[in-house]
């Protein structure tokens, strides 16, 4: 019992001690509540009033934003009033000037009311003098208005058919005394409507070699020996990748002659250096220019053509190393020497001097010495200065219309160059004029109406033209076809002649099912 009591009363003692705790606890629990409720209201307080500053300022601050509004919308207003005046100044001004106006036009319109009325007056008075004068030279001469036009007319008619009489009679006898000239002029107009097509010169030839290890002899030590035979040639030599070929590049034909027979030989022979490089190349062009010789000598042989100068035989010699749109320069020439004599012979001339004159026309293309002048002109001073006739000198230097035709030599020559250069494989054409003109050919038949498909075939030589039956009539196809074949005549360039064709055909179709 003693130690139960204990017990009890400590934990009465405890709950006491608590108690009082949790009293004290609640006095200072009320006093803090206190402080903080006085510390909240000063706070709120100031935030207050600083939000009514704050709010203050922002309605100031507002204030004055809208006035400025105010005074900027009371400008704008004032400044389109003002423009509003102005523009009604204006619009007052101008119809005033409109009033004005009109006044003076309804004055002008009256002024000239006016005068039309006087001039009418006077228009009948004139007419009724007029009519009083004729009358009165109908009594005079015995004839009506419309018998003295009539017989005017007569006489004007007698004594035209008068004059055209006499006229187509002198016409007729001149015809008659220059019937031959004329006829052979005609002749030769008619012949003369070929052209060719431009090409690039040959300016590269290929030298072929038998192993890629010549190339490194060729070239030599520092590149030497290539060196060498530029220097000896006048020749550029191109060595490139290309398997087995070097290139020889020069605008000269006959400097790439030597140089290729120059090359070959030294190829041949091994020894390739520069000593011996300098005595090939002198040794190649003593015999190529004896060659060179040898050739004209034959070529006028074979031609039958004597009694040229030296010097002309050497350049026509020459020729042979010379293309002229990818045609052998001295082909063409005997073919246009062969050319004039035939025409020549035909139109009744001197069949020889025109062999000569086609022979020597293009002679001006191989001089040592090339001077900047027309190739025609060229060729004409050199037969002057070589002793040649004036009649093939004239022909030499007209043939491209470059100096006037005194003779019948002239056209002849001119025309067997054109045949010659135009006729099917003798000269390149470029793929893509050569194109160009077909689709121009064709184009100038479907611009007509009732065309429907047009076909250039025989390398531009003929034109088929295929048009619709209903649009197109058998009279109206035979009027189509020769006004295309005008057409072509006057506005395109083309060798030899164009066939016009143009196909008309009725086609019924029906179908058994």
């Amino acid at each position: 019992m003693g130690i139960t009591g204990i017990i009890i009363g400590i934990i009465i003692g405890l709950i006491a001690g608590v108690g009082i705790a949790y009293m004290l606890l609640n006095k200072g629990a009320a006093a803090k509540k206190d402080l903080l409720i006085k510390e909240a209201r000063l706070e709120a307080e100031t935030l207050k009033k600083e939000k009514i500053l704050q709010a203050k300022e922002k309605f100031i601050a507002l204030k004055s934003e809208h006035d400025k509004t105010i005074n900027a919308r009371n400008r704008k207003q004032n400044e389109k009033e003002n423009k509003f005046n102005q523009k009604d100044k204006t619009l007052n001004k101008r119809l005033e000037e409109s009033k004005r106006k009109e006044k003076e036009t309804a004055r002008i319109k009256e002024l000239l009311t006016r005068q039309v009325e006087i001039f009418e007056k006077k228009q009948e008075e004139v007419e009724k003098i007029h009519l009083k004068q004729v009358k009165e030279l109908e009594k005079l001469s015995g004839y009506t208005i419309d018998e003295a036009k009539a017989q005017l007319v007569q006489a004007l008619k007698d004594e035209a058919r008068t004059d055209a009489m006499a006229y187509i009679q002198e016409i007729q006898e001149e015809a008659k005394l220059n019937a031959s000239k004329e006829a052979k002029k005609i002749v030769i107009q008619s012949i003369q409507r070929v052209a060719t097509e431009k090409a690039v010169e040959n300016s590269v030839s290929v030298f072929s070699i038998d192993s890629d290890e010549m190339k490194g002899r060729i070239i030599g030590r520092e590149g030497r020996n290539i060196r060498a035979i530029e220097a000896a040639t006048g020749v550029e030599i191109v060595v490139d990748d290309t398997p087995g070929a070097i290139m020889l590049s020069c605008f000269d034909p006959i400097r790439r002659e030597i140089a290729r027979l120059s090359l070959h030989q030294l190829v041949a022979d091994g020894r390739i250096h520069p000593a011996r490089v300098e005595e090939v190349v002198a040794k190649t062009k003593k015999s190529l220019t004896e060659e060179i010789i040898e050739t004209g000598k034959r070529t006028c042989i074979d031609l039958g053509i004597h009694g040229l100068h030296p010097e002309l035989i050497k350049m026509v010699g020459r020729m042979k190393y010379r293309s002229s749109y990818g045609q052998n320069l001295l082909q063409h020439s005997r073919e246009v020497a062969n050319l004039c004599a035939t025409m020549a012979s035909e139109l009744g001339l001197n069949a020889k001097v025109a062999k000569r004159a086609g022979l020597l026309h293009d002679i001006g293309k191989v001089p040592e010495n090339e001077p900047e002048l027309p190739h025609a002109i060229l060729g004409m001073k050199l037969a002057e200065k070589y002793g040649e006739k004036p009649d093939i000198c004239n022909a030499i230097g007209a043939h491209h219309d470059e100096i006037e035709m005194t003779t019948l030599i002239s056209p002849i020559v001119q025309i067997s160059d054109s045949i010659s250069g135009a006729r099917p494989g003798a000269r390149r054409e470029v793929v893509e004029s050569y194109i160009q003109r077909i689709k121009d050919l064709e184009n100038v038949a479907l611009t007509k109406d009732g065309v429907t498909k047009a076909y250039a075939i025989q390398a531009g030589r003929e034109l088929r033209v295929l048009v619709e039956s209903e649009k197109v009539s058998d009279k109206r196809a035979d009027e189509l076809s020769f006004e295309i074949s005008h057409q072509i005549q006057t506005e395109m360039t083309y060798p030899g002649q164009v066939k016009v064709t143009v196909i008309r055909e009725k086609r019924a179709v029906a179908y058994a099912k």
